[in-house]
């Protein structure tokens, strides 16, 4: 649990990820998302999904026809979330620029999770900018989730050295 004193009241149009679920909940997503890497547009939708975990930021995932597939290469391994199942990791490659393990996705679901089956998230802080409509996100500390914030949510947010405990 947070530790005393540190939980962030929301403001108007706000909201707190220590009022996320646990396990996770996934949402449909209204604003365009999009994704961008080495000056080119990687991915863009309004066809998004966002998963809302307690004390993480959303994590925002895109359907494979707006990824732009071509520039991704898969890497070796992978990693198993207890909720969603085994994960694939994709390096991004744009004219010359990479970006190892920028993306992730779950070839096979559990089936809470079958509307993101086959779609892609990115790590806000391995490629050039990440949006949600048209704020420019910032990533999450120490890239283990890959959240994204926004002025919308407040934290604290789990992640960064010594919130492991939370």
């Amino acid at each position: 649990m947070i530790e005393r004193g540190l939980y962030i009241v929301p403001g108007p149009d706000q909201e707190s990820v220590w009022d996320y679920p646990r396990p996770p909940r996934i949402e449909k997503v209204k604003e365009r998302l999009s994704v961008i890497f080495a000056g080119e547009t990687v991915a863009e939708t309004t066809s998004g999904y966002r998963v809302l975990e307690t004390s993480h930021p959303p994590v925002y995932y895109f359907p494979p026809e707006d990824v732009r597939q071509v520039l991704l290469s898969p890497e070796p391994g992978g990693s198993f979330c207890e909720f969603k199942g085994p994960a694939s990791y994709w390096t991004l490659n744009v004219d010359g620029a990479c970006a190892p393990q920028a993306g992730w996705s779950y070839p096979e679901t559990t089936p809470s999770f079958r509307a993101i089956q086959g779609f892609y998230a990115f790590y806000a802080s391995r490629v050039g900018s990440c949006w949600v409509g048209d704020e420019k996100v910032q990533s999450q500390a120490g890239d283990f989730y890959g959240g994204w914030i926004t002025s919308r949510i407040v934290g604290p947010f789990k992640g960064a050295p010594g919130t492991w405990g939370w």
